[in-house]
This record gives structure tokens, C-alpha cells and sequence, in this order.
């Protein structure tokens, strides 16, 4: 038997006039099969037929008996070795999955994944063979979450926070932005996260007014805010949440600027709800900091769609119309940069429920301040 995923994906290929699909080893046949290796430059790809007929796995003679036993359902397997090379297994894979005319039909392959070896070794063993863009079939499939996949998410959650709240009781004046960002790596590994959702962010004063600041050697200073974004993954889903939080007493346009982009985040979650499109979100979170005047100072879109990756659809920002169904997960995070000065971004990953929306993240949005005291 088949997953239901790989069922839905296969229907939908079919009713887009597609022979089959080629996946890479990566995040999409994770989220089909369950299979999870290092793509390397060995050529490894499931085949997966339009037909209904088995999908069929073209894989490296020395990681076959381990993805045989750690595959969920049936397939075939046709594999190749070091001294043969991979182009008479594809060939003989593409055949067994396809038949000889059906290739007459394009193969759907990630265009955001995909290497140039694969296809063309595709291009190869099927001359003439015409592909398109699987991607925003698998995106679509991917955006609904299932309550399996909520709940490792909401694990995904607790353990960040967990860190964060650990980290925090450990951020003084005096230490780097870079050494502060190895203590918060720590803590989220040590509160049970299989890795970080990428790496984290330590923004302090000047420079949290960039939004993707890279960790520096810059020491906390008294008056400082410090942007602080993070995430954790576990059994293959994401968390990603920020806070900024103050060192002392912070001065008094900060304070107005934190309170404003906390108002935005609260309308932007609370916008959310089935129906309500991505545009919409971001719209009401916008509007927030454009009516205080700081509109030019929010760069970035409200948020982005959050699970097996921390950038999935949808994305909340103008333009994305599609209403969101219940079971989307995606973050709110609005924010405010002034360029030499400061920065605030307070981030929440939400879900749409059927009767509206929750917050997958519970750490308090109000400001922290930690106390200045003196330098280590």
C-alpha cells in the first residue's frame, strides 16, 4: 500500500497530463516515503509513475539494503555500481516505471532541487524527454499539515523554547554576539532538538537593524536590543521564532518602536483564519507600523509558511492570494530597522484552525529586559 501522500501526488499528476515524477533525495521524498539520506554525487532517484503502477528507486548498490528496509511500502529497486555507473540502472528504472510511449507525456522534476547531473543523465538514457516543474504540486500537498505533522511541529516549538528560555538567563553586557550564539546552540541541542532550523541569529544595537545580520564579534552594551532568532528540528519539522529582548532599560524611542511591531504581530495573527489569504495577513500586520509612521522601515514580508523546511509556502506577503485552509502552518513576523540605531522583530508561528487561528509559540511577547548589571 501506498501513503496517502504519495497517493494524492500521483493523482494529481495524473489529472495534470504528467507520465510520473523524478524526486531527489531531499525534503520532498521525506515527506513522501520517509526516506532520508544525503544525496551526495552518487545518482539516486525515485521514480514515481503516473499510472499508479510502483514507483521505482534508482539508488547506489551500497545504500540499497538499507533504504529496502527503511522504505514505508513497496517499490522496485534498480541499483548501480561504482565501477558501472548510473546510466544503465536509469535506464533501466525509467522503463520500468514508464514503459517504452509513455515518456511521449513530460516528467515532473524539482526545479528548485534538482541537479544539472540528474538531469542530464535523465536527458541521456530518454532522448527528447521534455520535464516541468513538480514543485508547486508537492508545495500545495505540503502546505496543509496533517495532526501527525502538527504535533511534531508543537514539539519543534517546545524545545526552542525551552533554549530560549534557558539562553536567555545566560545573556549578560560584556560577551559577543558570536559566543552567545554557540551558547544558544547548545541549549537547543540539549533541550532535545535533532539540529537547529538553520543558523541562529544574535543582533545586538546597530546591528539588529540588519535582518539578517551574521553573528559578530560586537559585545552587549548596556541599552541594547537584541534581535534573537531561532528554531529547532525535530523528526524532520521546524520551529522558527524570534524575540528581541533589551539589555537594561532601553531608551525610550526603542521602547515606542517594540510596542508598535507588538502591536503589528498581534494583528497579524489575529487576522489569520480559514479563508484569509497570505495578502490579507500581511496587510493587517502592515498596516500597524505604516500608521506609526514606520512603514518604510518594515523590508521584509509578514512571514512565510513553516514545516518540513523553515521557507515553505505560503508565503504572508502582498500579492499571495489563496485562502488558507485549516491545517496551514506559516509565521507572523513583523518588524521594524532603523539603520545605525536599532531593530525589533517579534516572530510567531501560527496554524489555521477550523474555527480560526492559534500560536503554535507561547514565549511572552512582552519586552524582556535583562538586567544590565556589570561586565563579566
Amino acid at each position: 500500500m501506498m501513503p496517502a501522500r504519495l497517493e494524492r501526488l500521483i493523482d494529481r499528476l495524473a489529472a495534470g497530463g504528467w507520465a510520473g515524477a523524478a524526486l531527489m533525495p531531499a525534503t520532498n521524498l521525506a515527506y513522501l516515503t520517509g526516506l532520508q539520506f544525503h544525496p551526495g554525487k552518487r545518482l539516486t532517484l525515485l521514480l514515481i509513475p503516473a499510472s499508479g503502477a510502483q514507483p521505482v528507486m534508482v539508488v547506489p548498490q551500497l545504500e540499497l539494503e538499507r533504504v529496502r528496509a527503511a522504505a514505508p511500502f513497496a517499490m522496485q529497486y534498480v541499483a548501480w555500481s561504482d565501477a558501472e555507473g548510473p546510466l544503465r540502472a536509469l535506464a533501466a528504472g525509467m522503463e520500468a516505471a514508464f514503459g517504452s510511449g509513455a515518456l511521449a507525456k513530460p516528467l515532473a522534476v524539482e526545479h528548485t532541487v534538482m541537479r544539472v547531473m540528474e538531469l542530464r543523465a535523465l536527458e541521456t538514457v530518454a532522448p527528447g524527454l521534455q520535464t516541468g516543474d513538480v514543485d508547486p504540486l508537492l508545495s500545495e500537498l505540503r502546505m496543509v499539515k496533517d495532526a501527525e505533522e502538527l504535533a511534531l511541529m508543537e514539539r519543534a516549538v517546545a524545545i526552542v523554547e525551552q533554549a530560549l528560555h534557558a539562553f536567555i538567563a545566560q545573556v549578560r553586557p560584556g560577551l559577543s554576539e558570536r559566543a552567545l550564539s554557540r551558547m544558544l546552540s547548545d541549549a537547543i541541542i540539549a533541550a532535545g532538538a535533532d539540529s537547529e532550523s538553520f543558523a541562529n541569529m544574535v543582533a545586538s544595537g546597530p546591528n539588529a537593524a540588519n535582518p539578517h545580520h551574521e553573528n559578530s564579534d560586537r559585545l552587549l552594551q548596556p541599552g541594547d536590543l537584541v534581535i534573537i532568532d531561532c528554531g529547532a528540528v525535530y523528526h524532520g519539522y521546524h520551529s522558527d521564532i524570534t524575540r528581541t529582548i533589551a539589555i537594561g532599560e532601553p531608551e525610550p524611542a526603542a521602547r515606542h518602536v517594540y510596542e508598535i511591531v507588538l502591536a503589528a504581530n498581534a494583528a497579524g495573527r489575529a487576522a489569520a483564519r480559514p479563508g484569509a489569504s497570505g495578502a490579507e495577513i500581511d496587510a493587517a500586520a502592515r498596516t500597524v507600523i505604516e500608521a506609526a509612521g514606520y512603514g518604510a522601515a518594515f523590508v521584509h514580508r509578514t512571514g512565510h509558511g513553516l514545516g518540513r523546511e523553515t521557507h515553505e509556502l505560503p508565503n504572508i506577503v502582498a500579492g499571495s492570494d489563496t485562502p488558507l485552509l485549516p491545517g496551514t502552518t506559516f509565521t507572523v513576523e513583523p518588524g521594524i530597522y532603523l539603520p545605525g540605531r536599532f531593530g525589533v522583530r517579534i516572530e510567531d508561528d501560527v496554524v489555521i484552525t477550523a474555527e480560526g487561528s492559534r500560536s503554535l509559540t507561547s514565549f511572552p511577547r512582552e519586552l524582556i529586559v535583562v538586567e544590565a548589571g556589570s561586565l563579566p
